[in-house]
């Protein structure tokens, strides 16, 4: 009872809200590792963060993605989650959850790159050993994209209202600026990575195009991989009296009616409730009085 009711509470968080809720698990996973298991002061990170070094990322390429679950504190998870939370509200209030992963994880990808072509690169780094970790890439992303598609949009900051694009360029200026003093290099370059990402994803898009389409593409093929194949019940002759052809047609019917209820509670799930027609507005209300 305990563990299903766990699993419906977390599928009816949104995709910012999930995310938000597996760095948490991850956090307390690494921690317990080090605790409890007797692992290393890095406890299982070194296996997911993201290298300075080309030729030790390919030995594990999965850090792209997986040091976007990491964090090197209480502080610095608190505040990657918070501003995750916040813009992670504005954003899926005008795009689905597919535009949403878009822009996160490409964000996270790209501020990964970044951060090791920097580190090969630039004469102050090559010498440095590091690593990278935390989800600021992807957070900043979803708050750059969200700055550059609506710009003048007013948000509440403490006491007074702030258009969306001096937040964003407030943003990358701090950046910038720790950059040149030296302050956490590695963390900031990764963080322009993802601001780079989501002005450009939100300017494109406004244009029309989409610029995380291929990605999304990538994300199917992986699905399908692991979907199972349904196999064909063999065709079988069953004779049947009257009465079981009737409780046949109810059984077919209700049926019809739980796909077509699925595939609406399906397109709310991707697109909200007003992506909905009346008719099926209606059906839905209908099916919800009957049960």
């Amino acid at each position: 009872m305990a563990s299903g009711g766990l699993k419906y509470q977390f599928a009816r968080l949104n995709i910012a809200e999930k995310l938000i809720a597996l760095n948490v698990i991850v956090f307390l996973i690494d921690g317990l590792s080090i605790a409890l298991l007797g692992f290393s002061n890095q406890g299982i990170v070194q296996w997911f963060e993201l290298p300075e070094d080309f030729f030790t990322f390919l030995k594990k390429p999965w850090s792209l993605i997986t040091y976007s679950f990491f964090h090197a504190g209480i502080g610095h998870l608190f505040w990657n989650m918070l501003m995750l939370y916040f813009t992670g509200r504005i954003f899926l209030n005008l795009f689905d959850n597919r535009r949403f992963i878009n822009v996160y994880f490409i964000g996270v990808i790209l501020g990964g790159l970044l951060f090791m072509l920097s580190y090969n690169i630039f004469p102050t780094l090559t010498n440095i050993n590091s690593a990278l970790i935390g989800a600021s890439a992807g957070v900043t992303a979803v708050l750059i994209f969200i700055c550059s598609y609506i710009p003048n949009q007013e948000v509440r900051v403490i006491f007074f209202n702030v258009k969306l694009w001096y937040v964003g360029v407030f943003f990358v200026l701090v950046d910038l600026v720790q950059i040149t003093s030296g302050i956490n290099i590695g963390g900031r370059i990764a963080h322009l990575g993802g601001a780079i990402l989501g002005y450009a994803y939100a300017r494109q898009l406004l244009q029309g195009t989409d610029i995380g389409s291929g990605f999304s593409k990538l994300l199917d093929s992986i699905g399908n991989l692991f979907k199972k194949r349904e196999k064909k019940a063999p065709l079988k002759t069953v004779y049947k009296n009257k009465a079981d052809k009737r409780n046949s047609k109810v059984d077919y019917n209700k049926q019809a009616n739980q796909r077509k209820i699925d595939d609406i509670l399906d397109k709310i799930s991707k697109s909200g409730y007003e992506s909905l027609s009346k008719k099926e507005k209606d059906f839905l209300f209908k099916a919800g009085k009957e049960n």
